[in-house]
């Protein structure tokens, strides 16, 4: 079975570097909106530039969940939680509120994060 794909802005710098984080931290591929072969771009929806990404063999997982399930892969703290957290009534609200939180103020997260992750 392949790695599951996480496709991020790859030109974004904070999605870069969380890209790269997940990268170096689990057994996963990493592609950024710039190198999508056609093949990769018809497993994701059409508006597919407004977040992130993570394809499996068996799905493709959008935006908070997608970023929530590739740091899961790493195994590092809290990720041993999520699987509880999915279980609490509107969790999964509030995760896609803190993505689109994070999304919409990429500047002052990128001034935020060290420069190597």
């Amino acid at each position: 079975m392949p790695p599951p794909t996480l496709v991020y802005d790859d030109d974004c710098g904070v999605c870069t570097r969380a890209a790269r984080f997940v990268d170096r931290r689990a057994a996963i591929d990493i592609v950024g909106f710039s190198e999508l072969s056609d093949d990769r771009r018809a497993r994701l929806p059409a508006d597919y530039e407004e977040c992130a990404h993570l394809v499996t063999d068996r799905t493709t997982y959008s935006c908070g969940e997608a970023m929530e399930r590739a740091y899961e892969r790493t195994g590092l703290p809290p990720s041993q939680l999520f699987p509880l957290f999915r279980r609490v009534p509107g969790y999964a609200r509030v995760r896609e509120f803190v993505y689109r939180l994070v999304a919409s103020n990429r500047p002052l997260i990128s001034r935020l994060l060290p420069s190597v992750v």
